[in-house]
């Protein structure tokens, strides 16, 4: 009997939950359904642009032809995937790829965080909001635009820092027409832009750090750097964490964009990465089983690369992604 009352009585509980968790979701849903419906909007393009498309990711497994059509081109299984490998400008894609992303992680991830530690000990505000305004602007600048800037400055025959380095009787530096040259551009440029809008998270993760923790610091006699070293950077570890786990998925991608609006006939040896063979066997040559197998390469090592940096960082104990 006694285990028979038990037995009703979480029966009773486990059904009283599940109709206090369905009232809930209906008061909720009655509550706040303009929100819901202002959310209709941008999820239908998720599901539309980001996870139906994925059926499109068929076409790396066929012989795709624009004249068989979707269905009617022939199923030809991993042969288009040892094609692109065998291809010589795979390997020489991949190398350029993980170098130009894990050096563009090495600077254009560092630098957001000098900059947000940079403008925290800023303590005119207006000073601090003037230059926050300029810092964030080339973010918003096309790489059509901040490529034609580049050239202007930079090019060897009669950009602006080559003409002032000759009239300081220098002499004139291939920044742009020269491969070594062409890379260290490419990520000075890669700095300025994305530095000022990058160290958004951060100023705002530093913003809610406790001021009681600077009082102890200062108490205990710690000047502006210890205070920098030892309450802001450890207090804003797990933003840190974060967004290097989710930088690490685009070290196998990059800015096709970035690419082709610096890239000259002059420097051929670091511009063929994985984004620009995409264009030119999908775009260019037609090739759309390549280059959407080549694609699907990319985007499942970037994943893999999330994954295993994920487990690393529980495994040293930070929370993660997941």
């Amino acid at each position: 009997m006694k285990s028979m009352a038990t037995s009703d009585a979480k029966n009773v509980t486990a059904l009283s939950l599940s109709k206090k968790y369905k009232w809930g979701i209906y008061h909720y849903l009655r509550r706040d359904w303009q929100l819901y419906v202002l959310l209709l909007l941008p999820l239908a393009m998720v599901l539309t642009f980001k996870y139906a498309s994925m059926f499109g990711l068929t076409i790396a497994f066929k012989n795709y032809k624009i004249a068989r059509g979707f269905w009617g081109s022939e199923w030809v299984g991993f042969e288009v995937f040892k094609e692109i490998f065998a291809k010589p400008d795979f390997g020489r894609a991949i190398r350029n790829t993980l170098m130009l992303n894990i050096l563009d992680l090495l600077f254009s991830f560092t630098m957001p965080i000098v900059l947000a530690l940079i403008l925290n000990e800023v303590k005119n505000l207006m000073f601090k909001r003037m230059n926050q305004t300029l810092l964030y602007l080339p973010h918003f600048l096309s790489w059509v635009i901040i490529g034609a800037i580049a050239y202007q400055l930079l090019s060897e025959g009669n950009g602006m820092v080559n003409n002032l380095i000759e009239k300081l009787a220098g002499i004139r530096i291939p920044f742009l027409q020269e491969d070594t040259n062409w890379v260290i551009s490419y990520l000075a440029i890669g700095v300025w832009q994305s530095m000022g809008w990058g160290s958004i998270i951060y100023l705002a993760a530093i913003s809610g750090i406790n001021p009681e923790m600077y009082e102890a610091a200062i108490v205990d006699g710690a000047g502006r750097w210890r205070k920098m070293w030892n309450v802001t950077l450890p207090s804003i570890r797990m933003t840190i964490v974060t967004l290097l786990i989710l930088s690490l998925g685009g070290v196998m991608g990059g800015s096709f964009e970035r690419i082709m609006a610096l890239q000259n006939k002059a420097t051929t040896e670091f511009t063929t990465t994985i984004p620009v063979l995409v264009y030119r066997w999908g775009i260019e040559s037609g090739n759309f089983s390549r280059a959407t197998a080549l694609g699907l390469f990319q985007s499942i090592i970037g994943l893999v690369l999330v994954l295993v940096a994920d487990r690393i960082a529980k495994k040293l104990g930070e929370d993660g992604l997941i």
